[in-house]
């Protein structure tokens, strides 16, 4: 099948409330949109990329313009008819992180439209070693004050959700107030995580240490920005007491992963498409980690549209093992959606692997374009 062209729009999702964390205080999110073509058999692929200045450098400009550099890399197959050219054109590419938003949004779109092609789902081409028929997704809280907290909480209880991520800036008191109302709302039961995106020092780290096992928080999400120099203290610190380490921010990549693995100051990886650039990047990470003894969740960016939300559900379906898994927030966080289908958990934040071909998804062609305003076209070199 020969791709006629290649689309990639810069889209702007508005959200339904302000989600704030350390690095961000958002109304809405820029993502990508990469919509491959094949005219003569009416056929489209979608892929979608969130990036993320602060996580792989990456601006909405620089992922689509890398989107572009990819597209006529002479090793990107414009005429694609199996799997294995898709895998070998990204392992051609990898490295770093600089492009991997770009690189995950042209994968999906490759696989979503070969699969499509093929009539089948996405998942035929993934490992099925670990895979499950049920996933079971957490909520995430944002920073904000102690009434939208437990408002928000109210509404995981309703939903009968007993995994919580609560991110937390550096106001040590509005901290403590958030977890008191998640406590008070969700109970001990609640298994809790909290996540403050690299917007920490060691000292203040060392602040939060008692207070944060006080309250039963399991595990601590990316306290300190990747190359802080106080890792290892932390790292020391923290091994007297119950409370894991999540690397996020800090492992984008293979290479960010070896050096983790060598320091050893982390017990989880948190595993995110868009991060770490698509499945086949996100697979060899998790292998690698598996075979270090680690363990990794299956995180999501914020304001994922149900595109990236059906390709986390693909990832989390043959990734049993993880220890959590976020995503599929789409009718909780966005206001409109750029799919047909809301792809959203039910009761007890449940939800199973997705139907029909490609990523069992139908995009609103009008909704990317009215959440666009710019876009460039990419034609066979």
């Amino acid at each position: 099948m020969k791709i006629s062209a290649i689309n990639v729009y810069k889209v702007n999702l508005p959200f339904k409330l302000t989600f704030s964390h350390s690095q961000k205080n958002a109304r809405s999110v820029d993502n990508i949109v990469v919509e491959i073509f094949v005219h003569e058999e009416g056929l489209r692929g979608y892929g979608e990329g969130g990036p993320r200045l602060y996580v792989t450098g990456e601006t909405q400009e620089s992922a689509i313009y890398s989107v572009r550099f990819l597209c006529l890399n002479k090793r990107f197959h414009w005429d694609l008819n199996d799997v294995n050219q898709i895998w070998d054109f990204v392992d051609s590419v990898s490295g770093g992180k600089k492009q991997n938003s770009a690189l995950c949004a042209l994968e999906i779109a490759m696989l979503d439209l070969l699969a499509r092609k093929e009539d089948r789902n996405i998942l035929h081409y993934l490992p099925r070693d670990h895979f499950t028929d049920e996933v079971c997704y957490g909520g995430t809280v944002p920073i904000a004050d102690q009434d939208t907290v437990f408002r928000l909480c109210k509404i995981l209880r309703e939903y009968d959700i007993k995994q919580v991520r609560l991110k937390m800036g550096r106001d040590f008191e509005q901290n403590r107030q958030a977890l008191e109302a998640v406590r008070q709302v969700l109970g001990s039961g609640c298994d809790l995580r909290v996540d403050v995106n690299g917007g920490w020092d060691l000292a203040l780290t060392k602040k939060h240490l008692s207070f944060l096992e006080s309250y039963g928080v399991s595990i601590l999400e990316q306290p300190l920005p990747p190359h802080d120099h106080g890792w290892r203290d932390l790292a020391a610190i923290r091994k007297n007491n119950d409370l894991k380490l999540m690397a996020d921010e800090s492992v984008c990549s293979m290479e960010d992963l070896e050096k983790a693995i060598a320091e050893g100051c982390f017990d989880v990886i948190n595993v995110r498409l868009s991060k770490c650039g698509g499945f086949s990047n996100s697979l060899k990470i998790i292998d690698r980690i598996r075979a270090a003894g680690l363990n990794y969740q299956v995180g999501c960016q914020l304001g994922e549209s149900g595109i990236l939300s059906a390709a986390g559900r693909a990832l989390c379906a043959v990734s049993s093992d993880a220890l959590y898994c976020d995503g599929s927030y789409d009718t909780f966080l966005l206001r409109d959606n750029l799919t047909t289908e809301h792809v959203t958990f039910n009761h007890g934040g449940r939800a199973v692997p997705l139907k029909g071909p490609g990523l069992g998804i139908t995009v609103n062609r009008e909704n990317l374009k009215r959440f666009s305003d710019y876009f460039i076209t990419i034609q066979p070199p």
